[in-house]
């Protein structure tokens, strides 16, 4: 639910006690205020541990009963992915938890001491500072198969991102080793390219098998439709020409075999992933559906 800054500030209470955290990848630091910024209790250090998220929720508990406080709000800064584990933990305790933006944080310590030193003391209050004050959102935290979905794009966008790494090293060895391949081949993830570059990627290697060895190697391994003697010949003469590296041919081999390697690794993976997305997304029209039925059966008895 989205709510004005003056709903939010609205919401913080006398009753409330305002808790700001510095999140990092280790331990933690969290300070209590109430609602016109007066400090609450000793500030906590706890570990991004379940036993430390428990001792973080025994503190805040003696600090609300000892200053008769009922409710409470913990504001976080949303910085890397350390914060998730423990936005679960009190999200399931029944805590409200709200995000501060870093750059709002990183403004407002000036107006402390008028510098925007890093400190895990000085920032809880910062962030608590700004919740008291309605400058905070709620996290969006999908569930079910909506949370399913955002890890699958995750995975997805990690994929492409690695194969795209991987496309690039691959061209570079083709611009070092046999810069004439792709003058051949316009595409070198074309069936009939990466079969070449498996067997025989340097242009020495073509040379050696001439255009009927690498005619034969091609009919064994695709339809004899994706032959073509005029493009092994072309391959040849295209070898024959080549002002590519001949220095460290072995390990140059070694190099694209792996390199290759991975790519169809990273292919298979993506084709994975994206058959798990298909199906999350019958899944989702699916559900879509069974609601909109139970929408209309509803509207229809009133």
């Amino acid at each position: 639910m989205k709510y004005t800054q003056n709903e939010k500030i609205l919401q913080v209470t006398e009753r409330t006690l305002v808790v700001g955290v510095d999140i990092a990848k280790e331990r933690h630091v969290g300070r209590a205020f109430d609602f016109r910024g007066v400090e609450l209790g000793k500030r906590i250090e706890f570990e991004n541990r379940k036993e430390g998220m428990e001792k973080f929720l025994d503190w805040a508990n003696k600090i609300m009963k000892a200053n008769g406080k009922d409710n409470m709000i913990v504001g976080i800064e949303p910085t890397g992915h350390y914060w998730l584990c423990f936005e679960q933990y009190l999200r399931e305790n029944g805590i409200k938890v709200v995000l501060v933006n870093p750059f709002h944080v990183k403004r407002s310590k000036e107006l402390d001491d008028n510098t925007q030193t890093k400190s895990d003391i000085k920032d809880p209050k910062t962030i608590a500072m700004l919740v008291k004050d309605g400058r905070y959102t709620e996290p969006n935290i999908p569930e079910g198969i909506y949370a399913e979905m955002r890890v699958a794009m995750n995975i997805y966008e990690r994929l492409q991102k690695q194969l795209n790494v991987l496309k690039n090293q691959i061209i570079n060895w083709l611009d070092m080793y046999f810069p004439e391949f792709l003058e051949v081949f316009s595409d070198w993830e074309g069936k009939v390219a990466l079969l070449t570059l498996k067997e025989m990627p340097l242009p020495c290697d073509v040379v050696e098998n001439e255009v009927e060895g690498i005619i034969e190697y091609w009919r064994d391994k695709v339809d004899r439709r994706a032959v073509s003697r005029r493009r092994a010949m072309d391959l040849v003469e295209a070898a024959k020409r080549s002002i590519g590296k001949k220095e460290g041919r072995k390990l140059a081999r070694q190099e694209i075999k792996y390199l290759l390697s991975q790519y169809e690794l990273l292919k298979k993976q993506i084709e994975e992933i994206e058959a798990e997305m298909a199906e999350l997304l019958r899944e989702v029209r699916d559900l879509s559906r069974i609601l909109c039925f139970h929408f209309i059966a509803y509207i229809v008895e009133l």
